[in-house]
């Protein structure tokens, strides 16, 4: 077998990135990958927090441009957030739920402020913006308690630290 160029294994790694899983868990990288969690990683954070086996989803990691471009443009809000999510809206379409972006830059910073493990912090955010694409929101507190839960068991099963516990220690 010949062995593959550079360019040709970095064009297969982004091929596989972005192949749905079984699932339909399809990853994007928007920057490089390296220091990441593998797309494996990703597909597996988002399928627990999936409740329909046959839901479509991607996920894109974003840089800091990109993310801070999504939130002013979608938020009207200045600079980078961690997770957006965006609910597709069309009846048509009922096993695409939508996208997630995930700013990795933002994640990182947040996961070294808070001591938290980044592939920890990662996972939380998939299923946080999963969660939001299956309708979960924190707008109220009710609203809060509830996505807030779910968020903390989904990651117990995964072997994740509850998140908001952290946070409330630094």
């Amino acid at each position: 077998m010949r062995a593959l160029s550079k360019g040709r294994r970095s064009s297969l790694r982004a091929a596989e990135a972005r192949r749905p899983s079984a699932a339909g868990i399809a990853v994007q990288y928007g920057l490089s990958r390296k220091g990441l969690p593998a797309p494996q990683q990703f597909r597996r954070w988002a399928e627990a927090a999936l409740d329909s086996k046959g839901a479509h989803v991607t996920l894109r990691i974003v840089g800091a441009a990109e993310g801070a471009r999504l939130n002013r443009i979608y938020r009207g809000k200045r600079g980078a957030t961690n997770v957006l999510s965006f609910p597709l809206q069309d009846p048509h379409a009922a096993r695409y739920l939508g996208d997630v972006a995930i700013c990795a830059p933002v994640v990182k910073r947040e996961a070294r402020a808070q001591g938290k493990a980044l592939h920890a912090h990662f996972a939380h955010l998939a299923a946080h913006g999963v969660l939001h694409l299956m309708g979960y929101e924190h707008e109220t507190k009710r609203q809060a308690r509830i996505m807030e839960r779910k968020e903390k068991d989904l990651l117990e099963r995964l072997g994740y630290p509850d998140p908001y516990l952290l946070e409330c220690m630094t």
